[in-house]
């Protein structure tokens, strides 16, 4: 052995790679002293692989000539219908100086990296790097997978040659979440197949190092895991396997005529850095942290198809972690307006907040400068989508949200909003209220999401001096003439939600005559002239009691009083809203009432005329 459990972090084994190299007399072996290999901050580490396994390499036999052309190859038996994840290790430790390595990887001759100058990505020799890769189960052919490197053709600038220092292969469980190659990548049952138990393949991941130390010869890792502390171990999951961990760069493969669905997608390879908050989230409890490689796995590579909304900060994505939960996954863009700060902001906010109205995050991933967040899946979406309606044709219309849907759900998120700014020890101020921040789940339960804005409310002070941020339309005009932001900004911005809400109609509309461009202010002018029921929605026109609606109504105009302090807290606002959904049921049931009455009535009356004489007329 090369590596003892006893001397891995994570109690693997490293052993040979003879049988698995297809042309050994192609390679050779070089090492180094374990202590000069150095780990790169915010890149691999002791985890990722020990010292010893980038202090070892396979180079080619014939390095030094100009005329090396083949690959040096690895060939591992795999069970088929099962994806595979698949790490490479590389450090540099057999050139004289900088940018004299190039060579480019392939696996199941399909291009993984071209052109990998180790130097770009570690800007030192000796450094241990890592790449990963998910090899779809399409892609896997003759029941194996083939991994070679070679230099890179006519690139004058270096040395022909190609390294590869380590290799690790993991199994990851189907559809049916079986790992013993019983199932198909569908999960469909395919029968024996005469490979390893169950039990064993449960646990085990092939992998490889080659190299040659004072001690050892050339080998090749066998991972073997073994039972880890409590919080290292979670039954039936590859992502638990790999959470203490961060790439230093990933990749999706699949094959271009495989039968699913995923596409060949290589992203570029990128020096590897964090943001710097995996760390100190992790020492906090501030949340988990998702590998980017499981990210991938959960959305299918990012896939387009697998989109369900876009933001400022970026893209939401549907994917499933876990054996099935499904979560919602948003990416932060490079082009993004919002950035690391609103990142940090969301994670420390939520990861401090439990309530049934607000959205629950579950993790975060920070790898190779992603700004990724994991949520709850809220499977209805936003309000707003659900106030405007379907697109035209759409197979799947959105239903109309009766008028005591809508005063549940405004319900439901003043309740959220109001723990926001009492609940906490200190209170929040969300900052960007509006209609795409509310979402609801399978039964309408409303839930506030989206805190990349949000400020602790002052311990002492009324407000708290920032600049202004959030969204046009709901953006309180105190806090953009004075730039002094207070919970009482959020009220503002839920007033011209609950008139989003009667009305139907964007809080912005610059296609309108002028004096309609406005919401809020448009919504208020008609009330004081008596004419608002010229822009209630119209589907629901006709349904609302006039108690209700009055209640409704004036909640809504005291949110949205020029001042601060004139305005009502959340508490005041929540009970107006209970209150304008009692008056809607109160009267509901009477209308049920009188109907029964008038039906009683016509009943009688019909009966009477129904009635015969008991002896003729005269």
């Amino acid at each position: 052995d090369l590596v003892s459990p006893n001397i891995d972090p994570l109690s693997r084994t490293w052993l040979s790679d003879k049988p698995y190299n297809s042309f050994p007399e192609g390679s050779r072996n070089v090492t180094v002293d374990p202590k000069t290999i150095t780990y790169p901050e915010g890149g691999a580490t002791r985890l990722i692989a020990p010292h010893p396994v980038y202090a070892t390499a396979a180079e080619m036999a014939d390095a030094q000539t100009t005329e090396s052309n083949f690959n040096l190859s690895w060939r591992m038996s795999v069970d088929s219908g099962h994806d595979y994840f698949i790490r490479l290790h590389f450090c540099d430790i057999v050139s004289k100086s900088l940018n004299d390595l190039v060579f480019n990887v392939f696996i199941n001759k399909l291009s993984a990296i071209s052109g990998l100058d180790l130097s770009s990505k570690t800007n030192a020799l000796g450094t241990a790097y890592y790449t990963d890769f998910v090899l779809n189960a399409s892609a896997i052919t003759n029941g194996s997978i083939l991994v070679q490197v070679g230099p890179t053709p006519n690139l004058h600038s270096a040395k022909p040659n190609a390294i590869l220092n380590g290799l690790e292969i993991m199994k990851l469980n189907n559809a049916a979440g079986s790992l013993d190659g019983l199932f198909g990548v569908d999960g469909k049952y395919k029968g024996p197949n005469g490979g390893m138990s169950s039990k064993k393949l449960a646990i085990a991941g092939i992998g490889f190092v080659m190299g040659l130390t004072a001690f050892f010869g050339v080998v090749v890792l066998l991972v073997r895991w073994q039972r880890r502390p409590k919080d290292w171990q979670k039954q039936n999951s590859f992502s638990s396997w790999l959470l203490p961990l961060h790439a230093s760069h990933s990749s999706y493969i699949s094959s271009k005529g495989g039968s699913t669905s995923r596409r060949m997608s290589i992203f570029g390879s990128r020096k590897s850095k964090s943001n710097g908050f995996s760390s100190f989230f992790s020492n906090q409890g501030l949340g988990r942290y998702f590998p980017f490689t499981e990210l991938q796995i959960a959305t299918q590579n990012f896939d387009e198809k697998s989109v369900i909304g876009v933001g400022g900060f970026g893209k939401v994505y549907i994917g499933e972690i876990d054996g099935g939960t499904q979560v919602a996954i948003k990416r932060g863009s490079q082009s993004s307006e919002q950035g690391i700060n609103e990142f940090q902001t969301e994670i420390q906010m939520l990861s401090k907040l439990r309530h049934r109205h607000l959205v629950s995050l579950i993790g975060f991933c920070d790898e190779n400068k992603e700004m990724i967040l994991v949520y709850e899946y809220m499977s209805n979406g936003p309000l707003r989508d659900h106030l405007y309606g379907s697109k035209e044709n759409d197979p799947n219309p959105i239903p109309t949200l009766s008028w005591k849907q809508r005063l549940e759900i405004c319900i439901g998120s003043a309740r959220g909003l109001h723990y926001l700014h009492t609940g906490a020890a200190q209170g929040i101020i969300h900052r960007d209220v509006k209609t795409t921040n509310i979402l609801l789940d399978e039964n309408l339960l409303a839930k506030v999401s989206d805190f990349g804005l949000s400020k602790d409310a002052p311990m002492e002070q009324g407000h708290v001096s920032t600049a202004v941020k959030g969204s046009f339309g709901y953006l309180d005009p105190e806090y953009f003439r004075r730039q002094q932001l207070t919970d009482k900004s959020d009220v503002y911005s839920f007033g011209v939600v609950l008139f989003e809400v009667l009305c139907a109609r964007p809080v912005i509309n610059p296609q309108l005559p002028r004096e309609q461009v406005n919401l809020a202010e448009y919504a208020m002018n008609l009330h004081r002239k008596g004419n608002l029921e010229k822009i209630i929605d119209p589907k629901i026109v006709g349904t609302i009691s006039k108690g209700s609606l009055r209640k409704f109504v004036e909640a809504a105009e005291k949110c949205l009083a020029e001042y601060g302090v004139d305005r009502p807290g959340m508490g005041d606002v929540l009970w107006n809203l209970e209150y304008a959904l009692q008056l809607q049921e109160a009267s509901a049931q009477a209308d049920l009432s009188e109907d029964k009455t008038t039906m009683n009535i016509q009943i009688e009356f019909s009966g009477e005329e129904m009635q015969t004489p008991s002896r003729p007329l005269p």
